[in-house]
Parts: structure tokens; C-alpha cells; sequence
């Protein structure tokens, strides 16, 4: 082949070293310059591999790279690219056979990070069942459907699609993320916009017990339409604001991640931040309220009062400090870095576990509903004689939901 003509035909970003190769190797079989799909042209991939000029039908294999994101890979292995028989490149590469050469301390990172990962997977599973069940719960138990309960239904539904939409990011291969496909990019954007819903339904949270316990509001006026709008609906101009920006500005890697600089994400984190705000000022108001005006009652309103601000006051902490941790720095020691990991993973991971805890697992009139269906059902099946109900023990008053705020009938 004449160098000057294989020297025409590599880009700009080829490098002449690889020409040279070609040139000394004796590359390639001669090409019929005259038909209309007999090769691929020249080309450089986004990692920064160059594929030279290959046949039609032909399956190129180059060396991997030495270096990527500032790891070193084995050179002795090969990545492969099928040249398609019209011409043109295939979209998907394989660098399957391409492995990082590791020292002692990136070996050690590879391993935290990997138990870092069954964490996450295994606090994702954990997760999702218990929201499961607790979204079945508020569903079966159609007795305590009021508002109160509603927001903790809605609060639920929202992290169970988050879960699920984590667990379909996790089957993104590299490949498929590089090459930026449209479903990819679809499953971000459904992905961020149920994280936005979480925040919100956490704000409506924060919003109805500032309203029910500093506003003195009746919670009975209250409309459950605007906190769905709340929850559901203002996180979509988010959100779509953030994919339209994405498309024209950060176009690349399934909009998943962030380059420090990028202020794309912003337009749906800054939003978070400013409810997370607003809810931490609620509370405070909220517990001043309590401390100031409630704290000589005994009522037994304002008794589920308190125990809805408690679980509140565990929840919002929890919420914000694991998104607030992607703000922070870790330090650069490894200690730091080791513990920022797993910190981060199993609060990340257990969110949905402790949520649906605390608003139903712990919630006295979701525990007090079920005991009198597992009552109903015993005495239908004549597994439960009246005596023995007769003498059962009542419920403790100890036992109210922590977010009770009105006595809910009975079933």
C-alpha cells in the first residue's frame, strides 16, 4: 500500500505511529477502491483507539489501550470492532477483553468498592421488599386512607420506582454507555426524576405537619390534590428542563454522572437543596411549637403530634445527609475515602428500608388495623373463641403511631 495514500486516509487524531505499524506489517488485503461499501473508513473512537481502514465484513481487532482515566490496562490484549458490510463502523465495541493492571492500593480500592457494590445490591433488595409490603399494606387497608397515610403511601411508591429504576441503571454495560443510546438516556431521566419526587414527598411531609401543628390548620381542609401536584407534578418542568439541557450541552455517557465544572445537574440538585432547606426550617419551627405551647399537654393528639415529629426528625436527616454527602469531600488519606464509601453505600442503599419502618412498619394505626383484620379472620375461620377475645389485652396507648394525628376509626 502507498504510504501517502494510507497517510490521506487516517484523521487528524491517528496517529502516525499507527500508520507506520500499518505500513511495516504489511496491513490489510488490497481494496476495491471503486466499490461502494469495500471498507470502513478511518476512524477514532471515543476512548482514543483508532480503527484503520478495513475491509467490508472484516473483524478488526486493535491493542488495548495503555491508559484510560488514568489506569493502566494490559496492552497484550485486544479489543475488537466489526467493519459492517455497508461500510460503516459498528456502534458497539468490545473491550470485554481489556484489564487494568493494578497496584497494591488500586487493588485495595477494587476491593472496597466491590463490597461496597453487594451492599448497595443487597440494600436495594432488602429495600424493595419492605416498600412492597408496605405499599400493599396502605393498599389493603382501605380504614386508614386518610390524608396522613395517603402522603406516606405516595412517599413509599415514589422510592420503590426509584429502586426499580436504580436496579435497570445497573444492567447499563459500558459499552452501551459510551455509545449514549436514546433508551440509556431514557432510563437517566426516569431514573433522576423519581429521586426529585423523593425530596418532594418528603417536602409535602414536612409541609403537613407545619401546617396541621405551627399554622393550626385543619387538616380536614386540606386538600390532598395539591400535595399531589406538589409530589408528582412539579418535578416534571424540572426534570425536563434538566434533559433538554443535557441534550444540547452534555450529550454524552447516558447523561449519567458529573464532571466537576458541569453545571447541567444543578437544575434539578438545586431544587432538592432548597426543600431539603425549607423542610429543616419547618422542623425547627415545629419542634419550638412543641416545646413552647404543647409541652404542659397531655392530649392525646398532642401525643401522636410528638411521635409524628420524631419520625420526621429521623427521617429528614437521614434523606438529606445521603444526598448532601455527594457535595463532600472525602479527604484524600484512604481512611477517609474507605469510610465515605461504605457510609455512603449503606445509607444510599437502606433509604427505602428505614422509610417504610418508620411511616408503616411502626405506625400504630397501620399495626392496630392489621391486628383487628387478623382478628376478623380468625373469628370467620373459628380459629379465635370469644373467650379468649374477651380476655385479650387491649392495646397500649404507648403504642399510637409515631404519626398519628387524629384517631383513625376503627375497621
Amino acid at each position: 500500500m502507498d504510504a501517502a495514500l494510507l497517510h490521506s486516509l487516517l484523521e487528524v487524531n491517528c496517529s502516525l505511529a499507527l500508520a507506520e505499524e500499518l505500513l511495516l506489517d504489511g496491513w490489510g488485503p488490497p481494496l476495491d477502491p471503486e466499490g461502494p461499501y469495500s471498507y470502513c473508513n478511518t476512524t477514532l473512537d471515543q476512548i482514543g483507539t483508532c480503527w484503520p481502514r478495513s475491509a467490508a465484513g472484516a473483524l478488526v481487532e486493535r491493542p488495548c489501550p495503555e491508559y484510560f482515566n488514568g489506569v493502566k490496562y494490559n496492552t497484550t490484549r485486544n479489543a475488537y470492532r466489526e467493519c459492517l458490510e455497508n461500510g460503516t463502523w459498528a456502534s458497539k465495541i468490545n473491550y470485554s477483553q481489556c484489564e487494568p493492571i493494578l497496584d497494591d492500593k488500586q487493588r485495595k480500592y477494587d476491593l472496597h468498592y466491590r463490597v461496597a457494590l453487594v451492599v448497595n445490591y443487597l440494600g436495594h433488595c432488602v429495600s424493595v421488599a419492605a416498600l412492597v409490603a408496605a405499599f400493599l399494606l396502605f393498599l389493603a387497608l382501605r380504614s386508614i386512607r386518610c390524608l396522613r397515610n395517603v402522603i406516606h403511601w405516595n412517599l413509599i411508591t415514589t422510592f420503590i420506582l426509584r429502586n426499580v429504576m436504580w436496579f435497570l441503571l445497573q444492567l447499563i454495560d459500558h459499552e452501551v454507555h459510551e455509545s449514549n443510546e436514546v433508551w440509556c438516556r431514557c432510563i437517566t431521566t426516569i431514573f433522576n426524576y423519581f429521586v426529585v419526587t423523593n425530596f418532594f414527598w418528603m417536602f409535602v411531609e414536612g409541609c403537613y405537619l407545619h401546617t396541621a401543628i405551627v399554622m393550626t390548620y385543619s387538616t380536614e381542609r386540606l386538600r390532598k390534590w395539591l400535595f399531589l401536584f406538589i409530589g408528582w407534578c412539579i418535578p416534571c418542568p424540572i426534570i425536563i428542563a434538566w434533559a433538554i439541557s443535557k441534550l444540547y450541552y452534555e450529550n454524552e455517557q447516558c447523561w449519567f454522572g458529573k464532571e466537576p465544572g458541569d453545571l447541567v445537574d444543578y437544575i434539578y440538585q438545586g431544587p432538592i437543596i432548597l426543600v431539603l432547606l425549607i423542610n429543616f426550617i419547618f422542623l425547627f419551627n415545629i419542634v419550638r411549637i412543641l416545646m413552647t405551647k404543647l409541652r404542659a399537654s397531655t392530649t392525646s393528639e398532642t401525643i401522636q403530634y410528638r411521635k409524628a415529629v420524631k419520625a420526621t426528625l429521623v427521617l429528614l436527616p437521614l434523606l438529606g445527609i445521603t444526598y448532601m454527602l455527594f457535595f463532600v469531600n472525602p479527604g484524600e488519606d484512604d481512611l477517609s475515602q474507605i469510610v465515605f464509601i461504605y457510609f455512603n453505600s449503606f445509607l444510599q442503599s437502606f433509604q427505602g428500608f428505614f422509610v417504610s419502618v418508620f411511616y408503616c412498619f411502626f405506625n400504630g394505626e397501620v399495626r392496630s388495623a392489621v391486628r383487628k383484620r387478623w382478628h376478623r379472620w380468625q373469628d370467620h375461620h373459628s380459629l379465635r373463641v370469644p373467650v379468649a377475645r374477651a380476655m385479650s389485652i387491649p392495646t397500649s396507648p404507648t403504642r399510637i403511631s409515631f404519626h398519628s394525628i387524629k384517631q383513625t376509626a376503627a375497621v
